[in-house]
């Protein structure tokens, strides 16, 4: 851009008449790509070009063409931040994806034990999740079982987590919002009580509810149990979300050893409408690596 060019963008902005976001795009020529499914980048992928402002974030990864976000951390940010955070997706067309709906007790038996008081202090968390997600328009949050318990049969452990996830059920149901059950792999999480697709399958069929389904995380089930599209093809029904992350490292799309282009033309051709989450990191955690993912899913997207 010329130097005259971009004295008068600078003077335009400073009276208020261009955004921050709109300026970078017109400084940087930003081509947005149409994604053909809705990939949800998190806060902090995108932090060297557009800064630690979670505002700025939202604004970059829609002005890139992503069409959805999500945010584990949602739940414990700020009411003030939340509906800011969710008046900019709105302006956007940023849809939200998941938030973690409780705390997760990565070694105890949180569900699996049956235990009424870890029961209730579940049940309490998704009754406080419900106004966080009308308040940033989510319809999923993310629920982890927690882990399993060395004194119960498979069995009894699986019955006290379907009970559980029945009362959650309830009080989700008359507002919409649907709680995904994340399978999660041995070997980041050892011991927990929810590992693959087929038990988070038996689980939903059990509970019997549209809001109780899968979060279908590729990556987690790439290591955990692989045969990744027939496992799809087999929970389809059940299935109300998905997370990416390439296997080795946890990172973009083409890093790794999962064909992520038949993974998701697989999903697109199935008419999938909901989101995917990119749960991983970035290879490269510079400026150059923040581009390199942008160019991974374009890369993986164009074949759908």
């Amino acid at each position: 851009m010329e130097r005259r060019n971009f004295t008068q963008l600078v003077g335009i902005s400073g009276l208020g008449l261009l955004s921050s976001h709109t300026l970078f795009a017109m400084k940087t020529n930003v081509k947005k790509y149409s994604f053909n499914l809705a990939y949800a980048p998190h806060l902090g992928m995108f932090s060297h070009h557009a800064g630690d402002d979670p505002i700025d974030q939202l604004n970059f990864m829609a002005d890139q063409g992503f069409t959805a976000f999500e945010d584990n951390g949602m739940r414990n940010r700020e009411v003030a931040l939340q509906e800011k955070m969710a008046d900019t997706m709105v302006k956007r067309g940023l849809r939200m994806g998941v938030f973690v709906a409780h705390e997760i007790y990565w070694q105890k038996a949180q569900l699996a034990s049956g235990e009424k008081g870890l029961r209730e202090e579940f049940l309490n968390y998704i009754k406080k999740s419900i106004p966080v997600a009308k308040r940033v328009n989510a319809k999923w949050m993310t629920v982890v079982p927690g882990h399993i318990d060395l004194r119960q049969n498979m069995s009894y452990q699986t019955a006290n987590v379907v009970e559980s996830l029945k009362q959650a059920s309830a009080l989700l149901e008359p507002h919409g919002i649907v709680m995904v059950l994340e399978p999660l792999n041995f070997r980041d999480h050892p011991g927990l009580f929810l590992t693959e697709s087929p038990q988070a399958y038996e689980i939903c069929k059990a509970v019997d509810s549209p809001s109780c389904k899968i979060l279908f995380d590729i990556y987690h089930q790439q290591i955990q149990e692989g045969n990744l599209i027939p496992n799809i093809e087999k929970c389809w029904d059940e299935i109300g979300y998905f997370q990416i992350g390439d296997n080795p490292g946890r990172n973009e799309p083409t890093t790794g050893e999962i064909n992520y282009i038949n993974v998701f033309k697989y999903i697109h051709s199935r008419g999938y409408d909901g989101i995917l989450g990119m749960e991983h990191g970035n290879s490269r955690r510079d400026k150059a690596g923040e581009q390199a993912v942008i160019d991974a899913y374009v890369k993986v997207d164009q074949f759908l």
